[in-house]
């Protein structure tokens, strides 16, 4: 391989591993930010299509009559998902990443900076619609909850091990269709319980509200 080309990838990956630790740094600073007003914090990540906006709509409903529910919408472009959540009574700040397929602790960073956080007992964000990128950068929160469905079909959870390595809570959703979906959930379970022995696993429906709640209440642990 020529010189100038080794020095290329050099600096790519030197790059890449300074912007993964300063995203570290600052998401420590997010988190202690959050600890110090007593802030119940969660990253919802998950592909686009398994359902993150509709179990959040759900989620901040129920909530937003006993907390002050912020939610935090992130997505390439529009604020469909923001106006979703502000239906429902929460309030909702979209963040639009342009070409950047996931959040990062920089984008969380500065909507906690020129917010009065006093106002929020809880704060969810809800990543952009990606199973892959948001596995590179933490945000600094209490909690992160994967979520997929059983329309993303029978391996999804083991071709993306690293996401559920790194969550707290995995959630398979839309079971509502498992009449109409060849998937063995039981099977789908196990792959994320072989990745993280410690995940919480819950199995949802939207639709029906199946399980939203015990859900909602591993949250709030």
């Amino acid at each position: 391989m020529p010189e100038n080309k080794k020095n290329t990838i050099s600096k790519i990956i030197e790059l890449n591993e300074d912007l993964i630790r300063n995203n570290d740094m600052l998401a420590a600073q997010n988190k202690e930010i959050f600890e110090n007003y007593n802030i119940k914090s969660f990253d919802i990540v998950g592909a686009i299509g398994a359902g993150k906006t509709a179990l959040l709509e759900q989620i901040a409903k129920e909530l937003s009559s006993t907390y002050r529910v912020l939610v935090i919408n992130g997505d390439v472009a529009t604020r469909v998902d923001a106006d979703r959540i502000e239906n429902v009574g929460a309030k909702a700040i979209q963040i639009n990443t342009g070409r950047e397929c996931a959040l990062n602790s920089y984008h969380i960073s500065q909507v906690i900076k020129n917010i009065d956080l006093s106002k929020y007992d809880v704060v969810f964000i809800e990543n952009v619609g990606n199973l892959i990128c948001p596995s590179d950068f933490i945000l600094g929160v209490s909690k992160r909850v994967v979520v997929v469905s059983i329309t993303e079909g029978p391996w999804v959870i083991e071709k993306h091990p690293l996401l559920f390595k790194m969550s707290d809570i995995a959630v398979i959703n839309k079971i509502d269709l498992l009449d109409v979906i060849d998937v063995d959930l039981n099977v789908m379970i196990n792959d994320a319980k072989e990745i993280n022995p410690n995940l919480k696993i819950f199995t949802t429906s939207c639709k029906t509200g199946e399980n939203v709640e015990q859900l909602i209440q591993a949250l709030l642990e």
